[in-house]
């Protein structure tokens, strides 16, 4: 595949743009200087620099963001930055979305990629891809709060009743919960639901993929292979 297209599915701009960028000197491959757009490369596994950053070639784009509070999971946010805003330009560029959103005040485990597929197959309720949250509560958590999650409890808009599929209290104002849906501040309303308040609400993991440790708020990382398998055993 020419340089100059191999950076255009990457995302690093329209055909004239990537023309520039390669003519100007700013890309190097295997440590040299590569200003020819029409050099030819094997698009699997090559590695590239732009502009001192290192980048691989991938067919799609799967990555993990640990979200931080007061950001929008949309590209025209209203009151807060948006979390596109976290990426650098090329990831952008080449089309990567949120895997489903979580509200402006939410933090924690955010999935993004530009491969269509893997979006619906990570939030589609037919996936019953399981999601498990830390919410901090206003009030202390008893035991018939636990079983009126686990039982169902009925919001206002729907009337069937919504049980969590885990529930698992850590601490007297902190408990975690596994939801399977994605319907609107679903776990804020089952809390209030079930006779108490939501102060804070993190999300944990998503399938079998848990948030880095090591990953810090607002920070991106790639998904590994392994990371999309244990996605993929998450769904029933």
């Amino acid at each position: 595949m020419e340089l100059e297209r191999l950076l255009r599915t990457q995302g690093f701009g329209s055909r004239s743009e990537c023309r520039a960028l390669i003519s100007s000197g700013r890309v190097f491959i295997d440590g040299e200087c590569c200003d020819d757009p029409y050099a030819d490369f094997e698009p699997e596994g090559f590695a590239f620099v732009v502009d001192g950053v290192s980048w691989r070639y991938r067919e799609h784009a799967y990555i993990a963001l640990n979200k931080p509070a007061n950001v929008e999971c949309s590209h025209k946010p209203r009151f807060h930055p948006s979390v596109y805003t976290l990426l650098p330009r090329p990831l952008v560029t080449r089309g990567v979305q949120a895997v489903g959103r979580l509200d402006e005040d939410t933090t924690g485990l955010l999935l993004m990629s530009d491969d269509g597929q893997f979006i619906h197959k990570c939030t589609s309720p037919k996936k019953n891809v399981p999601k498990v949250y830390a919410v901090t509560t206003k009030h202390a958590i008893d035991d018939a709060q636990i079983d009126a999650l686990l039982n169902g409890v009925l919001l206002n808009d729907d009337p069937a009743a919504i049980a969590a599929a885990a529930c698992e209290r850590i601490s007297e104002h902190l408990l975690h919960l596994t939801v399977t849906e994605g319907k609107y501040h679903q776990v804020k309303r089952m809390v209030a639901a079930a006779g108490n308040r939501v102060e804070a609400l993190h999300r944990v993991s998503i399938g079998n993929f848990t948030l880095p440790v090591t990953l810090k708020p607002g920070e991106w990382a790639w998904l590994t292979a392994e990371d999309l398998e244990g996605l993929a055993t998450g769904n029933t």
